[in-house]
C-alpha cells in the first residue's frame, strides 16, 4: 500500500470512528456522549490491532498541526465571551478551584488510607486532567524507579474521561432542562441575536467588504501568536509562567471587543469542524499508550484514584457553588471539567444544547449562551492551569 493511500485510509478510519460516536449521540439525545463512543471505539481498536497504534500520526491529525489547532481553537472560544463575561465568571473560577482542593483533600487524607501513598502522589495531579501534569508525574515517578506509578499516572489521565464525560452529560442536561424552564416563566432574557455580539458597527480590523475565509484566519491565527509569544516573554522578563493557551482565550475576548478579530472567526471562515476534528482526534489518538496487560496490577489504584478524588471533587464543588448561588448540577459540570478540559467541554455543552433544542436555533443560542462560559473557565482553571501547578508541588513528594 502506498504512503499516500495508507494516509487516507487511516484519515477515513478515524473520521467513520467519530462520525460513529456523534450518531451514537444523536439517537440517545446525548445520554451517551460523543466522545465516550469514540473512546471506547479507539481503545477497542488499539487492543485488538484493527488500528495502527499511531494512526493519528499516518491520518495527518497529530503533532505539531493539532498544538497550532489548539491555539486556533481557544481563541476563537476567546470570541464567543465578551471582557464583560470574563470578568463576572469568578464566581466558575472559585467552584473549579473549590472543586479540585476537594478533590486533593478527599486522596491525600482519604486515598492514603486505601493504596500505596506514592500512588496517590503520582494520580493526582493527572486527575487534574492536563496531558502536561500527567507527563511530569510520570516522568518523576520513573526517575525514582517505580515503574508501575508512571504508567499508572498516563493511565489515569486516559480513563479519567470514561467517568467524567457522561456524569457531565447528565449535569448538563439537568442544568439546561432547568435554564429552559426559567425562560419560559420570563426570568431569563431570550439568547442574543446572532450578531449582536459583534462590535456594533466600530473600529474593524478587516472591513466587512474585504473579510474572506483567509482574514479570518489571519487575524486569529495573529492573536495566537501574540499569545505564545506573551507567554514566552512574560517568563523570560518575571519569571511569571502563563499557559499560552489561558491567553489565546483572553486575547480571544479582547481582540473581539476591540474589532481585531470578528466574533466566531473559525466559523466564518469554514474552518471550525476540521480544526475541531484535528483536536478531538488528536487527544483520541492518546489512548494508544495504555496495554490491557498493565491493567490487572492498575485496576484498583486508578478505582481509587479516581472514585475518591471525584467524590472529593463534586462534594466540594456543590458546596462552594451552593454558597455562590449555582445550581449543584452546574457546579458539578463545571468543575468536571478536570477530567478531560478543552475541547471536550466544548462538545459536551454542544451536544447537550443541541438534544434539549430540538432543532429550534433560537433555544440553541440561549442554552449556549448561559452554559458554554463557565465550561470553558472551568476547564481552563482545572486543566490549563491548575493541573501543572499541582504537579509542580507533588513531584517533589514521590519516595
Amino acid at each position: 500500500m502506498s504512503p499516500m493511500l495508507f494516509a487516507l485510509v487511516c484519515l477515513v478510519a478515524v473520521l467513520v470512528i467519530m462520525s460513529i460516536g456523534d450518531i451514537v449521540s444523536t439517537i440517545t439525545k446525548a445520554f451517551i456522549p460523543s466522545v465516550f463512543v469514540a473512546a471506547a471505539l479507539f481503545l477497542a481498536g488499539f487492543w485488538q490491532g484493527w488500528l495502527p497504534l499511531d494512526v493519528v500520526d499516518k491520518a495527518q491529525m497529530g503533532g505539531m498541526i493539532a498544538n497550532v489547532s489548539m491555539y486556533l481553537l481557544i481563541t476563537h472560544m476567546g470570541t464567543l465571551m465578551s471582557v464583560r463575561e470574563l470578568c463576572q465568571e469568578w464566581k466558575s473560577v472559585a467552584v473549579a478551584v473549590a472543586g479540585l482542593a476537594g478533590m486533593c483533600a478527599a486522596l491525600l487524607y482519604g486515598g492514603t488510607q486505601l493504596i500505596d501513598r506514592n500512588a496517590i502522589i503520582a494520580g493526582t495531579p493527572p486527575l487534574s486532567g492536563g496531558i502536561v501534569a500527567a507527563i511530569i508525574m510520570s516522568e518523576a515517578a520513573a526517575a525514582k524507579g517505580m515503574a508501575l506509578w508512571s504508567v499508572m499516572a498516563l493511565l489515569i489521565y486516559i480513563v479519567q474521561g470514561f467517568v467524567g464525560y457522561p456524569i457531565t452529560a447528565l449535569c448538563l442536561k439537568s442544568e439546561g432542562k432547568r435554564l429552559l424552564r426559567l425562560r419560559a416563566e420570563g426570568r431569563l432574557p431570550e439568547a442574543k441575536a446572532a450578531d449582536a455580539s459583534n462590535n456594533r458597527g466600530g473600529f474593524h480590523l478587516v472591513p466587512a467588504k474585504y473579510q474572506t475565509n483567509y482574514t479570518h484566519l489571519a487575524c486569529t491565527a495573529i492573536i495566537g501568536l501574540l499569545s505564545q509569544f506573551a507567554s514566552e516573554q512574560l517568563k523570560g522578563l518575571t519569571s511569571i509562567s502563563v499557559h499560552p493557551l489561558v491567553l489565546c482565550l483572553i486575547f480571544g475576548a479582547i481582540a473581539a471587543e476591540l474589532g481585531i478579530v470578528e466574533r466566531k472567526p473559525l466559523l466564518k471562515a469554514g474552518a471550525l469542524g476540521y480544526l475541531g476534528a484535528i483536536l478531538m482526534v488528536f487527544i483520541m489518538g492518546m489512548l494508544n499508550r495504555g496495554t490491557p496487560e498493565m491493567l490487572p496490577q492498575l485496576m484498583k489504584p486508578i478505582a481509587v484514584i479516581v472514585a475518591v478524588g471525584v467524590a472529593g471533587l463534586l462534594a466540594a464543588s456543590i458546596i462552594v457553588g451552593k454558597i455562590l448561588g449555582y445550581t449543584g448540577a452546574i457546579s458539578m459540570a463545571l468543575s468536571l471539567t478536570a477530567l478531560y478540559g478543552f475541547p471536550p467541554n466544548y462538545v459536551l455543552t454542544d451536544e447537550a444544547s443541541k438534544a434539549l433544542a430540538d432543532g429550534d436555533e433560537g433555544t440553541y443560542n440561549f442554552l449556549m449562551d448561559q452554559m458554554l462560559p463557565k465550561m470553558l473557565i472551568g476547564g481552563f482553571v482545572t486543566v490549563t492551569l491548575t493541573s501543572v501547578v499541582l504537579a509542580g508541588i507533588f513531584a517533589p513528594m514521590l519516595g
